[in-house]
């Protein structure tokens, strides 16, 4: 359904949104490119980064929350956590990115104020009165 002429988003703008907002923390970045390396433990990223384990837990605390990222126990000594990147949300949010900032969307200027759009309107009105 179109308001003013101006097509409704192709994707759910606040969960867009919600997940832009955690990605623009660089330091959320960092970790996710470690993980898109593979799956890795908080001392792994934290030597990794230089950063200390409790800021590595603050935000991957914050992209588990979002969906972004996956949590695993390891089974024989459960005070091993390994971190991965939640597959299905990766390909959602490629595909969120994808169609809201697809540029076959783009479309010319619409006319509707101005001093341009004036003159369209009265071109079409005195069309229609001839």
């Amino acid at each position: 359904m179109a308001i003013n002429g101006i097509e409704q988003p192709p994707t759910d703008l606040p969960a867009l949104a919600s997940q832009l907002k955690v990605l623009a923390e660089p330091k959320r970045l960092q970790i996710l490119h470690m993980l898109m390396e593979g799956v890795q433990c908080n001392c792994e990223l934290g030597d990794a980064l230089g950063m200390a384990s409790n800021l590595i837990s603050h935000h991957l605390r914050v992209l588990r929350e979002a969906g972004l990222v996956d949590v695993e126990r390891d089974p024989d000594d459960a005070r091993w956590v390994y971190y991965s990147i939640n597959r299905e949300a990766l390909v959602e949010l490629n595909r969120a990115l994808g169609v809201f900032f697809d540029p076959e969307r783009m479309k010319p200027r619409r006319q509707t104020c101005g001093p341009q759009a004036a003159e369209v309107i009265s071109n079409v009105v005195w069309v229609a009165g001839q």
